[in-house]
């Protein structure tokens, strides 16, 4: 992972800072109050000229996106786009045993629709626009699911559920499936990464988190759905007036407001656009150009032109992480850490005096001491102590935040929030320092985690943590017939196939 001097470049290039940002607001307000003239001022740059109607980027962009489905991706980039696909997934079967999952697998039940899109982890088929909804919020029932630094966003949840609802009901390949996935990698990360990423989102209020993961999986299913390039251009017309979310999920201590924003929602109005356009519906040719642009509403100083920048080259998905951690991103790092030093330096729980972690401070905001077991710091490393690992079953078990063995583990682990570190963002950085009793002081920092681009986990790896996940929902058998599907993707000629795999007998 890049350091935060590096990721966001593009967004300092554009000479955007806090103070422009927050003065968004002001100058909307006071432009608003401007007698109106009619058609109004013609639009102009940041450089002053006068625009065209049509943007630079509209005709590459929507292009490019129709002709995703019948291009070959590089054999590297559709291996990586099936890791991601099998680690959603299994994102989405593990869900559905957590709270949020057993919410949106009731609400599923409940307004289903006609059934023509698999609900995963259950009996259930529903509609497309359910179906993404569903899966969504199961992909984010915690945070076993995928990230993305630079734009800072979840983007599988949102775009696997939605390739697969509107795959299912077109009854695309696999091969078609894994480009629309890739692309919905591609366009969601540009999106906020143009914006200006974890800037844009600390001084807007607004949430990369939503607004990424909804223009990737808009692409998807349009991608699933065969549009071409001018119904892409109104699909994402449709995209930008459903764009929403702000950052008050951080306030969601029971997971399911922050899986909907996450998932759920994105999933369901990205579904929503692509269908709403396949279906005959037209609207605005260019979005991001003309009056009330997009741009215009979210940030007057980015350029568009990063949506396309290097597309068809840069592929995002080869840049998006897997958490070899069933647990909050920002914990990664120091269980990375701490598995290091003991491979360096055996010793077990009862040698410990004192543990001490380091994060970058909005990083230690979200995992310090916290009521979900999965995102709690302090109580992550007590269990990693004790146990030597960390599974999905232990860190989801909210018994052990009461176990008096885990407690006495967790009274020796302070978490400091560290401005330098933040400095770094979004590179997640960790320096773990532990304190025995015998004196002895052990010391580990961990920039690239396990599952980064700079740290890559490896097939074998993905399957094991897919595996972990997966079997205690579907049994061993089908588990293991589901995983060998998804690597083979490309030998299925109708995506309605994995149907039986990813549910419930």
């Amino acid at each position: 992972m890049k350091s935060k001097s590096t990721e966001s470049s593009a967004y300092q290039s554009r000479g955007l800072t806090r103070r422009d940002l927050l003065g968004f607001a002001g100058a909307a307000i006071a432009s608003a109050s401007i007698p109106s003239t009619g058609a109004g001022p013609a639009p102009v740059t940041r450089q002053g000229k006068i625009s065209k109607p049509d943007s630079a980027v509209m005709n590459p962009l929507s292009t490019y996106m129709s002709e995703a489905a019948t291009r070959a991706l590089p054999q590297e980039v559709a291996e990586k786009t099936k890791q991601h696909i099998l680690d959603t997934l299994a994102a989405m079967i593990s869900g559905s045993k957590l709270l949020p999952g057993q919410r949106s697998l009731q609400f599923a039940e409940a307004y289903g629709g006609r059934p023509m899109s698999a609900v995963v982890a259950s009996k259930l088929s529903c509609g497309a626009i359910e179906a993404a909804l569903a899966n969504g919020v199961l992909a984010h029932a915690d945070e076993t699911d995928d990230s993305h630094s630079p734009s800072q966003s979840h983007p599988g949840c949102a775009v696997v559920p939605g390739a697969l609802a509107v795959g299912e009901q077109f009854g695309i390949s696999g091969t078609h499936f894994i480009r629309a996935v890739a692309l919905g990698y591609d366009i969601g990360t540009r999106v906020t990464m143009t914006l200006g990423g974890q800037e844009f989102e600390a001084a807007s209020h607004w949430s990369t988190h939503s607004i990424a993961p909804l223009f990737g999986a808009a692409a998807a299913a349009s991608c699933a759905a065969s549009l071409n390039a001018q119904q892409m251009r109104w699909m994402l017309g449709y995209t930008v007036q459903q764009s929403s979310g702000l950052g008050s999920w951080n306030r969601d201590t029971d997971h399911i407001q922050k899986a909907f924003l996450f998932g759920g929602m994105t999933a369901r109005s990205g579904v929503t656009s692509a269908l709403l356009v396949q279906s005959g519906w037209t609207g605005v040719d260019d979005i991001f150009s003309g009056k009330d642009n997009f741009f215009a509403a979210y940030n007057p100083q980015a350029d568009p032109s990063g949506l396309i920048d290097k597309l068809g080259e840069r592929y995002e998905v080869t840049r998006t992480n897997i958490k070899k951690w069933p647990v909050g991103s920002p914990i990664q790092a120091a269980l990375d850490a701490l598995v290091l030093l003991r491979q360096e330096y055996p010793f077990n729980a009862d040698q410990v005096q004192q543990v001490a972690v380091r994060l970058a401070t909005d990083e230690a905001a979200i995992v310090n001491n916290r009521e979900i077991p999965d995102i709690c710091m302090q109580h992550i490393l007590a269990i990693a102590l004790i146990d030597n690992t960390v599974t999905f079953a232990s860190a989801h078990d909210r018994a052990l935040m009461k176990d008096p063995a885990v407690l006495r583990e967790r009274a020796k682990i302070t978490l400091i929030p560290d401005a330098d570190l933040e400095r770094l963002m979004p590179l997640r950085v960790a320096i773990l320092e532990v304190t025995l009793t015998d004196g002895k002081k052990l010391s580990r920092r961990v920039d690239n985690v396990r599952g980064t681009p700079e740290n890559p986990m490896s097939r074998d790896e993905v399957l094991a943590k897919a595996r972990d996940l997966v079997t205690p929902v579907l049994g061993a058998q089908k588990s293991t017939q589901l995983l060998a599907k998804i690597i083979a993707l490309e030998d299925v000629a109708d995506i309605r196939e994995l149907r039986p795999l990813l549910q419930l007998s």
